[in-house]
């Protein structure tokens, strides 16, 4: 072990970065693609107020763009320590590499400045990461649905059998919750501006002076930052900071995928112990230390753990919006460090998750038939009670002597263990008047399961299609679970 591995290993670090999350939406939230951003948002103030008249020289513009990415940071720590300010000891670090444009770097502007519109395009990179994750995602269970549109199986409402459904209809289920998420990204994706140049508290005075008074100048300003940056426009007006509303709302968006997961993961979980689907499990995976026999949903645990943690992300931007004191107080700083990064690390782990389980679910056909054909005899019931009563019988008589049969057959099950002998029970019963042959005629699977698989076919088209053909360009990505 290199002296390296030995001193990391003697430190915390974030299960997100080291077992979770992808290594793209990792990089996106590290100090390398941070303090370059902020040396692109020094870059594009210097830029723009040279455009609109502020004496910067090519030159001093040039050095900037020559030193965007080489960021020394053992020098940037010796600042900090000296300033106990990041922002200036990144200024000054900047400035050393590009001494010519040491006098203009941050020229008129506050730390949020370069804090904030860093912040707000990290944030909509990370929203873009997630929602290339979450329309994979969306294509893998399109596939799921059509495979298995018709393949009947016990539907469940209390965790209780009830009427028949498919696999292909309830994979619906959990796309349709996933089709909510994506609208909130690309909503969310559309909505996010920057902070542009406002000042100190959000009143621009600093580059008011700068240009002498000239308030459109400022106005200009504000406007070729904003598109710089890669924003239409910038906030209408802000305190130091953009509106920490902003933080909130981009919380919720993550805070739904993880429910969306987290209902999907248990649901798998739940028909793992029923044997009838399993997420992947690979040919030298172990699933217990102690029982070798054990195929634990290790994958769906997972995506469930990082779904509870995730739904509580949006409290943090919740609080921290309702705590900032009328134009900013610094109480935010420390928390959004923590809250914002790890919550794009958490629904990129736990998009991650769910592609990785559909890219490769283990359905087992027979065990599915076997649960339903357990229960069917009961769901059977109204289909035999209709055709008795076209044979003339009557309806109230019928469904009495059906009731009893039904709680009898429930009895021997549930008491003794044994099968249902519910159908058995009917046919020797001169009131229904029907063979067991007769009865079996009434079980075809396919005439339980209503309009589901068509449901599914409509649900693709129509919902699932559309979605797909507008992000085209963002499909093909493969899972990346590492542990």
């Amino acid at each position: 072990m290199s002296d390296s591995d030995s001193q990391n290993n003697a430190v915390y670090s974030s299960p997100l970065v080291e077992r979770f999350a992808t290594r793209e939406m990792s990089e996106l939230w590290s100090a390398q693609r941070k303090f370059s951003t902020w040396r692109r948002c020094w870059l594009a103030l210097a830029e723009a107020e040279q455009e609109l008249g502020i004496d910067i020289s090519d030159a001093q513009l040039d050095e900037m763009r020559a030193h965007l990415e080489d960021i020394d940071f053992a020098a940037a720590g010796r600042y900090e320590s000296e300033f106990r300010h990041d922002v200036m000891a990144h200024v000054h670090a900047f400035g050393d590499v590009a001494p010519k444009a040491k006098p203009i770097i941050h020229l008129g502007a506050t730390s949020c400045y370069v804090g904030d519109n860093t912040d707000l395009i990290l944030l909509r990179e990370g929203l873009e990461l997630v929602l290339k994750q979450a329309v994979n995602v969306l294509t893998r269970l399109r596939d799921f649905a059509v495979k298995w549109r018709d393949l009947p199986t016990l539907g469940y409402t209390h965790y209780q059998p009830a009427q028949v459904v498919t696999v292909g209809k309830r994979a619906c289920l959990w796309t349709q919750d996933l089709i909510f998420d994506i609208e909130n990204l690309e909503r969310m994706i559309e909505r996010l501006r920057c902070r542009g140049v406002k000042g100190t508290t959000g009143t621009q005075a600093s580059f008011l002076k700068l240009f002498d008074g000239d308030g459109e100048k400022v106005s200009q300003l504000d406007t070729l930052v904003a598109k710089r940056l890669g924003f239409d426009a910038s906030y209408p007006v802000t305190g130091q900071t953009y509106p920490r509303k902003v933080d909130t709302l981009v919380l919720q968006t993550l805070a739904g995928i993880g429910e969306s997961v987290h209902k999907f993961a248990t649901d798998m979980r739940l028909l793992a112990n029923l044997k009838e689907i399993e997420e992947p499990f690979g040919k030298k995976q172990i699933g217990s230390s102690a029982m070798a026999y054990k195929r634990n949903p290790m994958r769906c645990e997972r995506a469930c753990a990082l779904g509870r943690f995730l739904m509580t992300a949006s409290l943090h931007g919740a609080f921290t919006t309702a705590t900032q004191w009328f134009e900013r107080t610094l109480d935010d700083s420390a928390i959004r460090r923590l809250s914002l990064p790890e919550a794009f690390l958490a629904a990129d782990a736990c998009l991650n998750l769910y592609l990785s389980v559909m890219e490769d679910p283990a359905v087992y056909p027979k065990v599915i038939e076997k649960h339903l054909r357990a229960e069917l005899p009961f769901m059977a019931t109204e289909n035999i009670l209709m055709a008795c009563v076209q044979r003339g019988g009557d309806r109230q008589e019928l469904h009495e002597v059906i009731r009893q049969h039904s709680q009898d057959a429930a009895r021997v099950v549930k008491e003794e263990g044994l099968d249902n002998d519910l159908l058995d029970r009917l046919a020797s019963d001169t009131v229904i008047g029907m063979t067991r042959d007769e009865i079996d005629a009434t079980l075809d699977l396919s005439a339980f399961v209503g309009r589901a698989p068509e449901q599914v076919d409509e649900f693709c088209a129509e919902q699932i299609d559309p979605i797909l053909a507008r992000h085209a360009s963002l499909l093909g990505a493969a899972s990346d679970v590492r542990v």
